[in-house]
């Protein structure tokens, strides 16, 4: 930590650090919780983030910040007031969590203090102290001083917004640190400033305000709040009272020993992935080891976003590992029960476990596709809406309504049970009819809101949309071709009918007919006129899930016609390539830094353009007796490689976002 003495030393302190770091800065006169200073100044997910008297800037936001300090030097050389300015100090990347006994300061942020010399130092453990170590980490020594007051119009502003919710508005003293974020906001830099509910951020403008701030964080267990906050606020019935209760002590062991998320995340995988290979031994001590198992990485993997949440572990890493590691577990745990199937009694169940892997992940594009449309939608509104608020004002129907959809806590809990208790064919018998209901339900109110809401959606809605279609060049040729304008329904219409017919098709004709290149063909026109204009029509949101379906389907039929030996499982590892892909998509736009680059996906084909090469590849190769299954294996293979190998360069790259799943949506 440093301290400056005025506005001037706040610009001499920020030259001094470099640019890539992030600064972090807090009033030396703050008084409030230490998750409250972890809250505002240790989340990388935010180019700004502020309480009242703490702010922390991210590298992007430097210049902003930079600016706004010179202007606030410019104000007090004006004014003649030298002292009270903030100043700033580098923040190291984030370590593992000390324990909260131990830490006098936010972790991982050596935080940076503003005032004048020679001033009174707040009570201990309200803010940082002079030469406390900041998560561990060398953070130096700094000399906690008062900062001069100076009423001001923008800081009245700014005190009521970065006033913490549940915390009640008391008269403070003036802060340079909130003058800093009001500028930042003034400045267009959107500046986070998170929900502390019943957490304490107060900068007191006297001894007895002091006392009473003091008062107030002495009745609140801050550790209470950090371990309650490190839940979700909306998941699934199993999850939340089933897993959640105890998995949140997990993680704060994990935490207190140093442990990350991503250490936590990959301990879940490598246990999902033993209970898949229990599951394919075909016993029954097998089976129900593989139930276990898959209980304990459901466990792992709720208490790695919980130990993120805990400590504030965000990364750019950990965002990669948490998006795709859910998938793998699942479909290398189908794959498990497959193999298991085949070698207990001889029954195959390939082409029940491809359809369980087809229908899950059309129902996550489901889920994308409906939210990106609507994310920043206008008179987003309509009445189904309006009677799903009223059934969530009603307890019951909440938990009712949640575990209908079938989410990840449901599902792995139900797959669990009847791998331990029946037999793989009845585990995906059930499966398949439960998630098919939570689509139909899951799909119908969407459908529903869709056609009853006056919305406007906007530009970078139908550009999401466009890129989770997986567009490749044949469509786009036909879209080139034949342009058209704005339509209500024309593009899901022919994205339906394109993938009707080319589904039908290739169920009629069978394995090794031309007739389902054919319709892959016209399939492929059918798909370049659904994106031939922007997708903001009310259901245009259904074309990429229909795109998903068509491909996938195709690939499963074909496969499971064909009778060749190895086909359905090489089928699987294609279809596992893919979506992997398509997944991948989906996370960059969440993320906000967009698609895969477009030279990928002309390179893979797009949907329309693997759905032509596999149909050709089955009437080319049909008299072939391993032709097909070589021809499927060797384009999962390509696929794959091409895929991971850009994927893994984005995400340990720079621009890779620090996201983390806080929706709370069940998965």
């Amino acid at each position: 930590m440093r301290t400056a003495n005025d506005a001037a030393g706040v610009t001499a302190e920020l030259a001094a650090v470099p640019a890539h770091e992030r600064v972090a800065l807090v009033d030396p006169r703050f008084v409030g919780h230490v998750h409250t200073l972890r809250l505002a100044l240790t989340d990388p997910r935010f180019p700004a983030a502020a309480v009242r008297g703490a702010l922390s800037v991210q590298p992007e936001a430097r210049t902003a910040l930079a600016r706004a300090v010179t202007a606030a030097t410019a104000t007090a050389r004006t004014s003649g007031s030298g002292g009270g300015a903030p100043t700033a100090a580098p923040a190291r990347a984030l370590g593992p969590a000390e324990s909260p006994e131990r830490e006098t300061a936010p972790t991982g942020v050596p935080a940076t203090v503003p005032g004048r010399a020679g001033q009174a130092r707040p009570p201990l453990g309200s803010a940082p102290r002079p030469g406390a170590d900041a998560g561990g980490g060398d953070a130096g020594a700094a000399s906690s001083a008062d900062a001069a007051a100076h009423a001001s119009g923008e800081y009245a502003e700014s005190r009521s917004r970065t006033r913490p919710s549940g915390t009640a508005a008391a008269p403070g003293a003036h802060s340079r640190v909130d003058d800093l974020a009001a500028a930042l906001d003034a400045e267009g830099v959107p500046v986070h400033r998170p929900e502390l509910g019943v957490l304490v951020a107060a900068v007191p403008a006297d001894a007895l305000s002091r006392a009473k701030a003091q008062d107030a964080v002495d009745a609140v267990d801050d550790e209470r709040v950090r371990l309650r906050s490190a839940v979700k606020s909306r998941d699934g019935f199993f999850t939340t009272f089933c897993i959640s209760p105890y998995s949140r002590y997990i993680a704060r062991w994990c935490a207190r020993r140093g442990l990350t998320p991503n250490q936590v995340t990959t301990a879940s995988l490598l246990t999902a992935l033993i209970a898949a290979a229990c599951a394919a031994t075909g016993t029954r001590p097998g089976f129900v080891s593989a139930g276990v198992l898959l209980i304990a990485s459901f466990v792992l993997d709720c208490t790695d976003g919980q130990l993120a949440r805990y400590s504030l572990q965000y990364s750019t890493l950990g965002a990669w590992l948490d998006a795709t590691f859910d998938r793998a577990k699942e479909y290398a745990y189908y794959a498990g029960l497959a193999l298991g199937a085949a070698r207990a009694d001889g029954d195959d169940v390939w082409a029940l476990a491809l359809g369980a892997m087809v229908l899950q992940t059309c129902r996550h594009v489901v889920d994308f596709a409906f939210n990106e449309a609507n994310h920043d939608a206008t008179g987003n509104t309509s009445p189904t809406a309006a009677l799903s608020g009223r059934l969530d004002s009603v307890g019951w129907t909440v938990w009712v309504r949640r575990m209908i959809v079938l989410p990840i806590g449901e599902r792995w809990a139900m797959i669990a049970v009847l791998t331990a208790f029946t037999t793989p064919r009845i585990t995906f018998y059930v499966l398949l009819v439960g998630c098919a209901l939570a689509a139909c339900y899951t799909t119908a109110g969407r459908v529903l809101r869709s056609l009853t809401r006056r919305a406007e959606r906007t530009d970078r809605a139908a550009h999401a949309l466009a890129e989770l279609a997986d567009t490749g060049p044949l469509a786009e040729l036909v879209a080139k071709a034949a342009p058209r304008g704005p339509s209500s329904y024309l593009a899901p219409f022919s994205a339906a009918l394109g993938a009707a017919a080319v589904l039908a098709g290739t169920a009629a004709a069978g394995f090794g007919s031309w007739v389902p290149v054919g319709c892959a063909v016209l399939y492929a026109v059918l798909a370049g006129v659904a994106v031939a204009a922007p997708l903001k029509g009310p259901l245009d949101w259904l074309v990429p899930p229909l795109f998903r379906a068509a491909e996938y389907g195709v690939i499963l039929i074909l496969a499971a016609c064909s009778e060749v030996n190895g086909a359905l499982p090489a089928a699987f590892g294609l279809i596992a390539a893919v979506a992997y892909h398509h997944y991948d998509t989906v996370y960059r736009i969440r993320g906000g830094t967009g698609a895969p680059p477009h030279l990928l996906v002309r390179a893979i084909g797009g949907h329309e353009g693997r759905t032509v090469a596999v149909t050709a590849a089955a009437a080319l190769l049909h008299h072939r007796n391993q032709g097909f299954t070589i021809a499927l294996t060797a384009l999962a293979a390509a696929l794959a490689l091409a895929v991971l190998t850009e994927s893994i360069r984005f995400w340990v790259s720079s621009g890779a976002p620090a996201v983390h799943d806080e929706t709370g949506e069940p998965a």
